[in-house]
């Protein structure tokens, strides 16, 4: 039996109910199903991986479509992306319990971050409720108004691009190598089109149409995991010379501030920077903000001496901290950064920097405020953990490493962004992501980080060296899989030293950037839209006659 019979046998009950009932009825059974459909799209992501919720991309196309109204079709749109960034999101309530004060406001994150992630998702229904043809090629307009709005969602107020469709596929997986072809967002589109086009099943067409689309959905995703096969098949992992030491010192954000805890910390990074190994390590990564301290108090201090005496002859340090720098024109006379610097012994005097980077993209209400100065006035400063707001860092570019090669860095968020990384003419040979997640403890949100981070070395075709405080450290390969042994869990204190991968050439990703989703995008407006328009011109000249 088709799907669509089998959809008029459950409906016949509902129509037989009095008008006001079966209205109801109806209206409780489409805010059910939208909210299914994020949900189950949520809990197909890592580490979840339930991977029949990609049926949630079909289930809100027909649900958009059968809308009785655009407005009908936007809150579809938006009761999905509420569950979807509910569920994909709720870490973010987690940050609030570090300190109890903040606690109220946990709920309030948990709830208003999906709420305003849902209008792209409900923009998106609309707009296909209003523009949507006949046909199975209706899919394509789908696709590219959702993924379009994922799009401007990554990028809209600096963006947050956390969990888009395309990183549904385990990175490191079959699935996930396409991404080195068309980029994270460039596997969006294809991964909500080859789903979608299992909605015309239910709905208007000839048989052999809808039979056709979702054929074809199948045989597309079954090309893109064959590409990623034998793309895994034919790599050829390679080391350098070079040696990295990760350091996980299991530094719990709760107790990290208790200025009785900054001792134990130093000791602790201290003690595992120096410990010893059967090879020694050219360069050591400590995570962001990895003190309890600015680098202005730490490098003029004795602790300075202690954490160079750690190192050994040669030995360079990435080492997290925040920074502060005197600037007149500023607010406050000054500016703060969330930083990395590359620092070296300076023969047991002290620290050299020999490069520091600035975090470039800041995570708006946890680094800065939008809006501050009418947010400070209105008293919601305490939405932000610094009394101050920090300062966005100049265009990311590679830093030179002592030891080691050119290196991009990308501290926390940044690893959330395609793109950051230079693609051919000053192209680094690895990338370092220095990250703290232990504002979100034992939740989902650390590991899907890594999953996203993980994207960018399939992209760009570099290995990454992630060094976070409480978990997951780990080196990944330019295939976006963990090296054999090279991770370290959630509350495990450790070090990692592990020899850097070998890049791999310029990936397509690399050289040409979005242009392929931009170009795949357009394409698919144009071929859903255009018997419309001819359509339309048709009528136009018929009524000039």
């Amino acid at each position: 039996m088709f799907p669509d019979a089998l959809l008029d046998r459950f409906a016949a009950p509902i129509r037989a109910l009095p008008d006001k009932k079966r209205a109801l009825t109806w209206r409780l059974i489409r805010i059910g199903l939208a909210l299914l459909a994020g949900a189950g799209t949520a809990f197909a992501h890592p580490p979840f991986g339930v991977l029949i919720g990609l049926l949630g991309y079909p289930l809100l196309m027909i649900l958009s479509e059968r809308s009785d109204t655009v407005r009908g079709a936007f809150w579809m749109g938006w009761l999905a992306g509420f569950a979807y960034f509910f569920i994909g999101c709720w870490w973010v309530a987690e940050a609030f319990f570090v300190n109890p004060e903040q606690a109220w406001m946990a709920p309030f994150a948990a709830s208003l971050l999906p709420a305003g992630l849902g209008l792209f998702w409900g923009t998106a229904t609309a707009l296909y409720r209003r523009w949507a043809p006949l046909g199975a090629v209706r899919v394509l307009l789908f696709a590219a108004l959702f993924c379009a709005a994922e799009w401007l969602r990554g990028h809209v107020l600096t963006g947050f691009p956390w969990n888009p469709a395309g990183a549904t596929w385990r990175a490191g997986g079959g699935m996930s190598q396409f991404a080195s072809v068309v980029g994270v967002y460039g596997l969006s589109l294809i991964t909500v089109a080859a789903t979608a086009a299992f909605a015309p099943l239910i709905g208007p067409g000839a048989k052999r149409s809808r039979l056709i689309s979702t054929s074809l959905g199948a045989l597309t995703l079954i090309a893109v995991g064959t590409f990623g096969a034998i793309r895994l098949a034919q790599s050829d992992l390679q080391f350098t010379d070079t040696v990295v030491r990760l350091v996980q010192a299991d530094v719990k954000q709760e107790t990290k501030w208790s200025p009785e805890a900054y001792r134990s910390i130093v000791d602790r990074y201290v003690a595992l920077t120096s410990q010893g190994a059967a090879r020694t390590p050219n360069v050591v990564v400590w995570p962001e903000g990895a003190l309890p301290a600015s680098a202005n108090d730490v490098f003029a201090s004795a602790d300075a001496q202690a954490i160079a005496g750690a190192l050994r002859p040669g030995q360079t340090l990435l080492m997290g901290l925040g920074r502060g720098e005197p600037d007149p024109t500023a607010p406050e006379g000054g500016r703060y950064y969330n930083s990395l610097f590359a620092l070296a012994d300076e023969g047991g005097t002290g620290l050299r920097v020999a490069a520091v980077y600035d975090k470039h993209r800041l995570v708006p209400f946890g680094e800065y405020l939008p809006l501050g100065g009418i947010m400070t006035k209105i008293g919601l400063r305490s939405l932000v953990h610094m009394p101050s707001d920090f300062s966005a860092g100049p265009t990311p570019a590679p830093i030179s490493i002592p030891g080691a090669p050119p290196a991009q860095v990308l501290i926390c968020y940044e690893s959330l962004y395609p793109g950051f990384t230079p693609g051919a003419a000053g192209r680094p040979e690895w990338i370092v992501n220095a990250s703290n997640d232990a504002w979100f403890g034992a939740t989902s949100g650390p590991r899907q980080h890594l999953n996203l981070a993980s994207y960018r070395a399939i992209e760009t075709g570099l290995p990454i060296a992630r060094a976070t405080p409480t978990g997951i450290s780990a080196m990944i390969d330019p295939w976006g899989r963990i090296v054999d042994g090279q991770r370290l869990d959630p509350g495990v204190m450790g070090v990692i030293d592990a020899p850097l991968p070998r890049p791999t050439g310029i990936t397509p990703y690399g050289r040409f950037g979005d242009f392929l989703f931009f170009f795949s995008t357009l394409t698919a407006f144009i071929l859903s839209l255009w018997p419309s328009i001819r359509r339309s011109r048709v009528r136009a000249n018929r009524a000039a006659i």
